[in-house]
């Protein structure tokens, strides 16, 4: 019976403790700092892309005549 009581405070606390870290972080704004870095881009696209080799041929459609 008295882990009961035990499980049922260490629960409550955790409840408490969570609600508790949300007021905070909403009162400090936190939240919209995820929405900021969600829409910054990962890479540029021109340093993704390799360079041309100067070997075949430039076009898709050269390569079919």
């Amino acid at each position: 019976m008295n882990v009961l009581v035990l499980q049922v405070f260490v629960s409550l606390m955790l409840v408490a403790s969570s609600v508790l870290l949300f007021i905070y972080s909403m009162r400090h704004r936190d939240h919209e700092q995820a929405d900021r870095l969600a829409l910054f881009p990962l890479e540029e696209d021109s340093a993704a892309r390799p360079a041309a080799s100067s070997d075949g041929p430039s076009s898709p459609s050269a390569s079919q005549e």
